[in-house]
């Protein structure tokens, strides 16, 4: 399981577009070797994942009970992720 200096966390609920986006984007360029992005999110971000694959990021994405969606995603190679 990740540390918390693993991960950077982006709470992007109930955020309207483009911000959550704007919010992951940004994040990609502070990522440090074996780092990752936790994004939770109210509905799940399909207009992301290409955007990921384009700039060498793999993803996994899983919905949560309550409806929401966990992103977990880390620079591709670095670990078991799959896209």
């Amino acid at each position: 399981m990740p540390s918390p200096t693993d991960e950077i966390l982006i709470d992007a609920r109930w955020l309207r577009p483009p911000e959550p986006m704007e919010m992951v984007l940004n994040a990609l360029d502070e990522l440090r070797p074996g780092q990752s992005i936790r994004m939770l999110l109210h509905r799940e971000p399909f207009p992301l994942y290409p955007l990921l694959v384009e700039r060498g990021y793999c993803h996994t994405t899983q919905m949560e009970a309550d409806g929401s969606y966990v992103i977990l995603i880390r620079q591709a190679g670095e670990d078991s992720y799959e896209q």
